[in-house]
């Protein structure tokens, strides 16, 4: 991040969030870069984030922050609320004394002019639409990262990425080791990624499959090596989670598995070669086991997924 630099005004934007939150709110990020050239853009993000940034660009500096505050900043120039739809991150930013504040509109929090939180706007299309109600263009396209480095492993790897932020919204262990053996034993190159935290869940998904050892790299790769993996693979299945939104960004077809939140709230764009599978039946996306939903989707399905893909020329 660039060195603070005291004589150029701060446009504080708040996303505390994860990966996938991240990458949806990049067009409306670049979008505020555009309107501001002269003002450091500071992003208040979980610091974890932060590899990131290079291969999204526009971002001077980042404030490490989870959840919706408090946010340790004073008096920005500009603060803009790209984490919810409040009061908590309404709160969190008027506190920092901005002289603009730039959010939507919530009856708990009288005061900021701004427009009504939409519960059925598609994620990216939330942040650009919010920028344009206040008169900044915006392109909820604007999504691709820059390229990222040369692959960690030789590239056209089919990805595999069982895990997900939340149980409801992770498709069970076996079918995803279905999906890798029979991938495998087409002659792919399978690898099956993840978090620290999803070391488990990845071996056991790799040997069930019956990969080797080495095929698992969860807890192995950063998130600028993880992008550039993921950037020269020929394919990733996953559920809906931060890594679907990183295929997307990146251009990699995918096919994602999405259980309680339909796709026309967080899936892919049309047009890009991305296969949303749901099965049409909502629920709680914070559920401490897999959706019904999410059940409904089979291997079948999946692996017919991946052989429409081939067809339209995926590796």
């Amino acid at each position: 991040m660039a060195l603070e630099d005291p004589r150029r005004p701060v446009l504080l934007a708040l996303r505390g969030l994860g990966l996938g939150d991240l990458l949806t709110s990049v067009p409306a990020l670049r979008a505020l870069r555009r309107a501001h050239p002269e003002h450091r853009l500071v992003l208040a993000a979980p610091a974890y984030l932060g590899g990131l940034l290079p291969l999204i660009g526009g971002v001077d500096e980042l404030l490490d922050v989870s959840g919706p505050g408090p946010v340790p900043y004073e008096s920005p120039d500009v603060a803009v609320n790209l984490h919810g739809s409040g009061p908590e991150s309404i709160q969190a930013l008027r506190r920092t004394r901005p002289g603009r504040l730039l959010t939507h509109a919530h009856h708990l929090v009288p005061g900021p002019d701004g427009p009504p939180w939409e519960p059925e706007t598609h994620e990216r299309r939330r942040w650009c639409s919010l920028l344009e109600w206040y008169g900044v263009p915006a392109d909820p396209e604007d999504l691709a990262l820059r390229d990222p480095e040369p692959s960690p492993l030789a590239g056209g790897e089919v990805i595999i990425h069982p895990g997900a932020a939340f149980p409801a919204r992770q498709w069970p262990p076996d079918r995803f080791a279905q999906v890798a053996a029979e991938l495998a034993g087409q002659g792919h190159r399978v690898v099956v990624t993840g978090g620290m935290t999803e070391i488990a869940l990845a071996r056991h998904v790799a040997v069930l499959a019956g990969l080797p050892e080495e095929s698992v790299l969860a807890g192995r790769t950063n998130l600028p090596e993880l992008a550039a993996l993921t950037a020269h693979a020929a394919l990733v299945v996953c559920g809906d989670t931060g890594m679907s939104h990183l295929a997307i960004a990146v251009g990699t077809p995918s096919v994602i598995l999405y259980g309680p939140v339909p796709p026309a709230l967080w899936g892919p764009p049309p047009g890009r070669p991305h296969i949303a599978l749901w099965a049409g039946r909502r629920g709680d996306p914070h559920g401490d086991r897999p959706s019904e939903g999410l059940l409904e989707i089979g291997v079948p399905e999946v692996l017919d997924a991946v052989g429409r893909l081939r067809r339209v020329g995926v590796r």
